[in-house]
């Protein structure tokens, strides 16, 4: 007779599955969730169990798991034409539409769309045309990127690269000439008696300093996410983004928005740079920008960014560089009905209708004495698990305190991400008010359970 648990969807998975960003204990421990499929905002497991996913998916399935409109577009394109790729002077009539869509949405007077897989490959391909512009304007030692600590921009060489957190280490990275600055997190980098004022500041000065130690001419570009995503959804102190776009404009540095996870509604706004109110030179975009119904990424560039990458590659005849499902012609389908349900069906209307109802959800879960921070903007919030509040010291890590948090949620059937000491939510843009409700509450009771555990 076989043994069912050798055969069990866990165990297969196991057996043949590597696993990325995955706490391998938990998988040890408890195995992997074998999904089946999604009914609006919750998934379903290979037993049955039902979870309400508040992480939307990996931040991009805002409409949820079964949109009707999302498939149709899908499955029209496969039959009217399947597929195709952007080079050699050739394209898809969608993709042209979703050109257009995307310069009409975007923060930009005019602009030109490039197209990746993800948004790995779109800050990987931005640093190449800084890269070749530079070189192209007679400047080619700009070649240093620089990013925050903490911030996340992908998993390719050069975007893993631009990612502030200590694990790219194990793969011997950052790369020579990506350098990262402080993290904008007034409650954590904060120092004693610092106004937030100051603390912004410190970090134009400390930026300034950056620049002149290492060399304007050195400096291809500045990435900023509006809202630090993969950091554990850290909003920039007050002035952030004002103070750093004047000390850039005067050394001629472009300010590149990473806006894979802000990007079409998740702060409230339809660009986190908006909700943030400065305007970036160009904009890297993913995620929201199909509903997570099929993998696609952008380089979307401002004016004074596109008209001097036409002329850089015009003294080349090309812009050598490209991807073969670049402006797929069922993604750009997808993403102009993505787009559609977000500025004019209601979804982003739905995001800035329940933004009160999840910051107050935050705040009365930041009551908790062992919750030392709540923060977020939009429909993007985390809570910061600490030992002790008053000194804002966090749990010993061997605790693991936000893997057991997300392992107790999932217990209670509610999905939400650990992130160092943090818990993440982000959820479908199609919640309601009672989804919000059951939300917060099974994370209130996963809450109690574990500091109940952890002390």
């Amino acid at each position: 007779m076989p043994d069912d648990k050798a055969n069990s969807w866990e165990a297969r998975a196991d057996a043949h599955s590597f696993y990325g960003f995955t706490d391998l204990p938990t998988i040890r421990e408890r195995g992997t969730v074998v999904l089946t499929h999604g009914e609006g905002p919750y998934v379903v497991d290979v037993h049955g169990r039902r979870y309400l996913d508040a992480n939307s998916g990996l931040w991009n399935m805002v409409a949820g798991f079964d949109h009707p409109g999302l498939a149709e577009a899908a499955k029209a394109q496969y039959d009217r034409f399947p597929g195709y790729h952007a080079f050699f002077g050739r394209m898809a009539d969608t993709t042209v539409m979703l050109s257009e869509k995307m310069i009409e949405v975007a923060p930009f007077a005019r602009g030109k769309v490039f197209y990746t897989n993800s948004g790995s490959e779109a800050n990987d391909t931005m640093v190449k045309m800084l890269w070749l512009l530079a070189r192209a304007e007679g400047k080619p030692d700009r070649r240093k990127i620089l990013t925050r600590k903490n911030g996340y921009h992908g998993v390719t060489a050069v975007s893993a690269s631009m990612t502030g957190k200590p694990y790219n280490a194990e793969f011997g990275l950052p790369l020579p000439g990506f350098l990262h600055l402080t993290c904008p997190h007034y409650w954590r980098e904060g120092r004693p008696g610092e106004s937030e004022a100051e603390f912004t500041q410190r970090l134009a000065t400390e930026l300034e300093d950056t620049i002149a130690r290492e060399g304007a001419d050195t400096i291809a570009g500045f990435f900023a996410e509006p809202v630090m995503g993969a950091g554990g959804v850290i909003p920039p102190s007050e002035g952030y983004f004002q103070a750093i776009r004047k000390v850039l404009k005067k050394h001629g540095i472009p300010l590149i928005a990473d806006e894979v996870i802000c990007g079409f509604g998740r702060t409230g706004e339809l660009w986190g740079s908006q909700a943030y109110s400065f305007t970036p030179d160009a904009i890297i975009a993913s995620k929201a920008m199909t509903a997570g119904y099929f993998p696609m990424g952008a380089v979307i560039l401002g004016p004074d960014l596109a008209d001097r990458l036409d002329a850089a590659v015009d003294r080349i005849d090309e812009f050598p560089h490209g991807f073969t499902a670049s402006g797929h012609p069922v993604g750009c389908a997808v993403a102009l009905k993505a787009i559609d349900l977000i500025v004019n069906e209601g979804l982003l209307d739905n995001v800035r209708a329940l933004t009160p109802k999840f910051e107050a959800g935050l705040a009365e879960l930041a009551q908790h004495k062992n919750i030392g921070e709540t923060r977020g903007k939009g429909l993007m919030g985390a809570l910061e698990a600490v030992q002790d509040k008053a000194t804002k010291t966090p749990f010993p890590g061997d605790l693991s305190v936000s893997e057991r948090i997300a392992n107790a949620c999932t217990d209670r059937g509610l999905i939400c991400r650990p992130l160092g000491q943090a818990v993440v939510l982000c959820p479908p843009f199609i919640l309601t008010d009672a989804q919000m409700e059951e939300m917060f509450s099974k994370l209130s009771d996963a809450l109690d359970a574990v500091f109940r555990e952890v002390g």
